[in-house]
This record gives C-alpha cells, sequence and structure tokens, in this order.
C-alpha cells in the first residue's frame, strides 16, 4: 500500500472513532433498580414514577433503550424491604431509587457503594444518610418531601376547618417514621398557640390503630394528624375511611388520602419531586458522585380539600380556605 494511501485510510479509520465510541455509549444499558415502601397499586406513586420516566425521557434516557428498570415493591412490610433489598444490591446496579427512610437505611447497611437516590424522605442528615445537605458525603442523596415546620401549618389548618379542636392525635409507627420525635416537638411548640393538646400514638400495626382511633373517638373536639410515613401511605383508604367512620377530621401530607375521603391534605407534589430526581439520575450514570449533588427540598406543594367529607363531619371550610385550595374534591 503506498503512503498516501495508507494515511487516507488511517485518517478515515481514525475520524470514524469517536462515532463509533458515541453510538457504544448512546446504546449502554444502564441499570436502575428501585425499593418501593408502598404498593405497586399506589396511584400517587404510580403518577410519580410516571413524570420520572417523562424526566429522563426529555434527559435522553428510555426505558428499554439505554435504560433499565428492576423494581422491589415492599409496601410497609420490614421483611419484604430488607429481601427487596438484598436482591437490588445483589445485582449490583448504577443506581438504587429509595422511596422512603426505612429503604434508604437498610440500602445504607448492605451498601456503601452503589450511588443510593432517596425520594420524598425527611431530615437524612439527622437519620445518618448525609454528612451534610450540601455536600451528602457518601454514596447516596435526593430530595426531601417536608420541612419539619410543616407540623405547625398542619394543626393551623385542621383548626381553620374544625375551630373548636382542642387535641390532636398524631399517630405513627416507630419503625417507618424513626424521625417521628422531631415532628412531635414541633407539633408541641406550635400547638400551644392555638390551644390545642398534642397527644402522641405510638402504633406498630393497623390493629392497634384502629384501636387509638375508637379510644379518641369517645372523646370531644379531637382530631387527627397523620404525619409522612410509609405505614401510613400503605393505609390510606383504609385510615381515610377509618376516620369518616368516627367523624373525625383529619389532615394527611398526600393526596391520595383526601381522594379516599379524608378532609384535608396538604403536602409537597410528589410528582414533581419525582420528576426532579430524574436529573440526578442523569448526572449519576454520566459519572458524577452522589456525594457531590446536594439534597434538594420539595418546590411545589398542594392543598387539597374533600368538601363532600366536610360536610359529612359536619364542618363548614372557609371560604379563604376553599379560594387557595389546588383542588376541591365535591
Amino acid at each position: 500500500m503506498k503512503r498516501r494511501e495508507f494515511i487516507a485510510l488511517l485518517g478515515g479509520t481514525a475520524a470514524a472513532w469517536p462515532l463509533t465510541a458515541g453510538a457504544q455509549q448512546s446504546t449502554t444499558l444502564r441499570h436502575i433498580a428501585f425499593l418501593m415502601a408502598q404498593n405497586e397499586t399506589n396511584a400517587e406513586v404510580q403518577g410519580g414514577l410516571a413524570a420520572f420516566r417523562e424526566g429522563l425521557e426529555k434527559l435522553g434516557w428510555t426505558e428499554g433503550r439505554n435504560i433499565h428498570f428492576e423494581f422491589r415493591w415492599a409496601g410497609s412490610d420490614q421483611d419484604l424491604m430488607h429481601r427487596g433489598a438484598e436482591e437490588l444490591v445483589a445485582l449490583q446496579p448504577d443506581v438504587i431509587l429509595s422511596s422512603s427512610s426505612p429503604t434508604t437505611a437498610i440500602l445504607l447497611q448492605l451498601t456503601r457503594k452503589i450511588p443510593v437516590l432517596f425520594m420524598n424522605i425527611v431530615d437524612p442528615v439527622g437519620q445518618g444518610f448525609v454528612a451534610s445537605l450540601s455536600r451528602p458525603g457518601g454514596n447516596a442523596t435526593g430530595l426531601v418531601n417536608l420541612e419539619l415546620t410543616m407540623a405547625g401549618k398542619w394543626i393551623e389548618l385542621l383548626k381553620e376547618v374544625a375551630p373548636s379542636l382542642t387535641r390532636a392525635v398524631v399517630p405513627y409507627n416507630p419503625a417507618t417514621a424513626p424521625y417521628a420525635d422531631l415532628y412531635l416537638s414541633h407539633f408541641k411548640s406550635m400547638s400551644s398557640s392555638l390551644g390545642v393538646e398534642v397527644i402522641a400514638a405510638p402504633v406498630a400495626d393497623m390493629d392497634e390503630f384502629k384501636a387509638v382511633v375508637a379510644a379518641q373517638a369517645r372523646e370531644s373536639n379531637t382530631g387527627f394528624v397523620l404525619m409522612p410515613s410509609a405505614f401510613m401511605s400503605g393505609h390510606s383508604r383504609e385510615t381515610a375511611k377509618l376516620m369518616l367512620q368516627n367523624q373525625l377530621p383529619a389532615i394527611y401530607t398526600t393526596r391520595d388520602f383526601a381522594k379516599f375521603g379524608g378532609v384535608l391534605s396538604y403536602g409537597n407534589d410528589i410528582a414533581d419531586n419525582y420528576r426532579r430526581g430524574a436529573s440526578f439520575i442523569d448526572r449519576i450514570l454520566k459519572g458524577e458522585a452522589p456525594s457531590d449533588l446536594p439534597v434538594e427540598f420539595p418546590v411545589k406543594f398542594a392543598l387539597i380539600i374533600n368538601l363532600k367529607t366536610a360536610k359529612a363531619l359536619g364542618l363548614t371550610v372557609p371560604a379563604t380556605l376553599l379560594a387557595t385550595a389546588d383542588e376541591v374534591v365535591e
């Protein structure tokens, strides 16, 4: 081969190298695992996952083309969470998305190498998941769902629809709400100015929860505040029905409770957090370390009022509150 032809051939081959490498990179299948502390039938979480997929699509990640999803749905069952976490870690995915504090705690016990993206959790610093919000420092980062100061807002809203309220019962499952004491301190500091006594009610399962509801229903001027947790969200339909049957006003943190008959829900837009979570995945898959990705707070909140339930409970929702609602269930 003549020297000129060889150089021309070499130049043509070299020019093709970046294109070939780029094609290989774009078609490489990356693996994202999901450890979910909800049931697969949870409509609100499915809505969040739809927003998550949409966010990934916009960033160039398409399920089945260059990204693969692997799910484990555990509900609030601790055994299923542990089993699912072990299975997912064994698969060595590129990232594991964790939907709650309990699932995040379990995953971080099993791996300090695989990136973990937590979604909609409370106080990741206090729970030891990250060193700080601005510099997580380990293999986990993500988005929190609510600031602790929201505790006061929930009591304010409940008091608006039930002005005679003097007792606010706060049930929680310690296994799925290890941060409960943080919320309770905010509840208590805020409640005194509103003339409301806060009653902490730890429960281990739905039978204990039903017993608490039955006992508190016998007390006058009583309402419930359901703090966020995998246990409560896993029993949203049953909980809302139970409150209505016992003629108890209650406020919740996610819209599915209000959809199922809860009188009020106020909290962050879960779908928006999942949509924003897609950018974390994109950055991690492109080589950034979770330790360098600051934890983010929610930016969208929604107030849902179930007017039908309010009427069934004999409550009058102020027109000013109705005017600020993001959605009213008739």
